[in-house]
């Protein structure tokens, strides 16, 4: 059997045994060790891979985003910030046609420039948005699918956890990453409330028959912006920071993670069983992620020497046909991803074999994280499996049934697809910002 066949059948392999189950990362380490000693028939060779992989795959200074981010996005949310900041939105845009779901959009994109995890979004806004959508008489489908599908900000406005696995595995710079997500991240909130405006006024049956909450006075807005500006603030202090190239994105990470500290202390909501516990959470995700991550740079050589890169690369390359149809197709197989597989291992199957094919077609990769990212961002609401769907039926319960949750984020899948074809077209929104960085 020839080297390529042999890491055709490990590819296929790895995809059987994801889809039965296996987790990602084992999958990955084992399809690897197995493929290279059948590729040089030397199994020392593959126990070498496995002595050495771990340590120079994640052996950088620049992974310390990982946990970093993570605990930050903890710390925030164990505040009470999310709470504030989502009262805060509600006094603002209460009223607007479809106010409380534009109050939710603009909440999960504030959100996410803390957590930079669109489940850790849908959690907590299934808890915070849904009840008072509810309560002003939205329909049960447009409130819970409003949470899932606006929860996508999540992993496209920076820091954003995916981003930052992406650009581990595309040796991108992950400032230029964080950087080039904000445009992009801008248009996807715009998008989502225009759309809940146009839902609310020509499809009002849609949305359900919301009471329009009392009126507020100035004095009472600039109070409730009073009450989240710590969350405000500590987006600035971070994003800022690092944008101004006061410090770098690992050390951006860790002055969140001492800001966030501060916010519960000063909330009064520190307590030390709750720190143990986001602690242990937060190891327990950054273990996670770096299993992956060790066992997705294993993958790549073995496909490496295998020599499916180097053929699929030159294949496409040949192909006579337009290179943004060939681009259009990957995002296409990304979203079909999307429906069965978690994004994190989305990135680390495909980004391998993408990726070479990207840069031998000469597209910007910058550009095409930003594409792969919303992509891969559409499973979260896309049947049998979408992540997002799952959330927030786990955070609800019996209130909603799954059936209800997917028909009510439709719209919102629609404008992510849209979102994606309008920076197809249009590259400079995402590469404009890291040009003149």
């Amino acid at each position: 059997m020839s080297s390529l066949a042999i890491a055709l059948l490990m590819l296929g392999l790895t995809i059987l045994l994801v889809i039965l189950g296996v987790h990602i990362g084992a999958t990955l380490l084992m399809t690897s060790i197995l493929g290279l000693w059948l590729i040089t028939g030397d199994y020392s060779a593959s126990a070498t891979l496995l002595g050495t992989g771990p340590f120079y795959a994640v052996f950088d200074y620049a992974f310390a985003v990982v946990p970093l981010f993570v605990l930050m996005g903890l710390l925030a949310n164990l505040s009470g910030a999310s709470s504030d900041l989502y009262r805060a939105g509600f006094a603002w845009f209460g009223r607007m046609p479809g106010g409380l779901g534009i109050v939710t959009v603009i909440s999960n994109a504030i959100f996410a420039a803390v957590t930079g995890v669109s489940i850790a979004s849908a959690a907590v806004f299934s808890k915070v948005a849904v009840p008072e959508m509810l309560h002003y008489g939205y329909s049960k489908r447009f409130s819970t699918g409003c949470v899932a599908g606006t929860s996508a900000l999540g992993m496209l406005i920076p820091p954003s956890v995916m981003l930052i696995v992406y650009g581990v595995l595309s040796n991108e710079s992950i400032g230029k990453l964080f950087i080039a997500g904000i445009v992009p991240g801008v248009v996807l909130t715009i998008a989502y409330s225009v759309a809940i405006i146009v839902m609310a006024i020509f499809f009002p049956n849609s949305i359900g028959k919301p009471s329009r909450p009392e009126r507020l006075g100035w004095l009472d807005k600039l109070k409730s912006l009073g009450r989240a500006s710590s969350i405000f603030g500590l987006v600035v202090l971070v994003l800022g920071g690092m944008y101004a190239g006061i410090f770098t994105p690992t050390e951006a990470g860790a002055i969140g993670c001492v800001g966030a500290l501060a916010i519960m202390l000063l909330k009064g909501r520190f307590s030390l069983k709750d720190l143990k516990g986001t602690l242990m959470e937060s190891g327990f995700t950054t273990a996670s992620v770096f299993l992956i991550l060790i066992s997705a740079q294993m993958f790549g050589r073995m496909l490496t020497v295998g020599g499916l890169i180097a053929e699929l690369s030159e294949f496409i390359a040949n192909l006579e046909i337009h290179p943004l149809f060939i681009l259009a197709g990957m995002l296409v197989i990304l979203m079909f991803l999307g429906a069965f597989l978690d994004v994190i291992s989305i990135l680390v199957i495909s980004m391998p074999i993408m990726l070479p094919v990207v840069q031998a077609l000469g597209f910007n990769l910058i550009w095409f994280g930003i594409l792969a990212t919303i992509s891969i961002e559409t499973g979260l609401v896309t049947p049998p499996f979408g992540m997002s769907v799952f959330v927030v039926k786990g955070s609800l319960g019996d209130l909603v049934t799954i059936e209800d949750i997917y028909i009510g984020s439709a719209p919102f899948l629609f404008v992510l697809i849209v979102t994606v074809a309008i920076l197809l077209f249009f590259p400079v929104l995402a590469t404009w910002l890291p040009s003149v960085m």
